[in-house]
């Protein structure tokens, strides 16, 4: 007479996930103990691939490499799926009760790579597996004003000259607040700066 296992399948499982779940919590307890712990700034600043962060963090960004690992991974979870079908395309029992299901599952093979092959030449084509895109692409505007005058406001701005400082007028003025009795002027104060829009030289 045979003995009946006490446990059924799904009670081996659920043994098997608790004592994963417990040893993963005794090991991380370990860890809290025997670790040191010694923050610094240098331990406590953000870490990106080796960089170390300059700036806010609040900057645009570029997301070509976010678009690249997603195609990765994309690509990458659906060629997972070529090793059940291979198990199976290569099951001699299975051929051996109809011949018709190799070549099914070699068409449907066929299909699958077909759509991976021409999402792939898809962002190829867009571009987006290039890491520096090689010709950027200039924004167009509807417009109709040339470059001519564009270029010049700039040479009109550019020719503006900074005046200098005068400390003759700064000393005049502060002896004209001290002494309120002093009589009006009819001609009216000059600037002692003109303000200049200049345009940065690095741009």
């Amino acid at each position: 007479m045979t003995d009946v296992s006490q446990i059924s399948e799904f009670g081996k499982i659920l043994i098997f996930i608790i004592t994963g779940i417990i040893m993963v919590c005794v090991i991380f307890f370990i860890n809290r103990l025997l670790a040191p712990r010694n923050p610094n700034p240098e331990k406590l600043s953000s870490y990106e691939c080796g960089e170390e962060p300059t700036g806010n963090a609040w900057l645009p960004f570029n997301p070509r490499f976010y678009v690249i690992a997603l195609i990765f991974l994309l690509f990458d979870v659906e060629m997972v799926f070529i090793f059940p079908w291979a198990t199976v395309f290569g099951s001699h029992e299975i051929a051996a009760q109809d011949a018709r299901w190799g070549w099914l599952s070699l068409t449907e093979m066929f299909v699958f790579l077909g759509i991976l092959i021409l999402g792939l030449v898809y962002v190829w084509k867009k571009g987006d597996l290039d890491w520096i895109k090689p010709t950027p692409v200039v924004p167009q505007t509807g417009v109709n004003i040339p470059a001519s005058m564009y270029e010049q406001l700039n040479q009109e701005q550019g020719n503006y000259t900074i005046k200098a400082f005068n400390a003759e007028q700064v000393t005049v003025a502060a002896t004209a607040t001290a002494t309120p009795a002093a009589p009006p002027t009819t001609e009216p104060r000059k600037p002692m700066f003109k303000p200049a829009f200049k345009k940065p030289s690095n741009e």
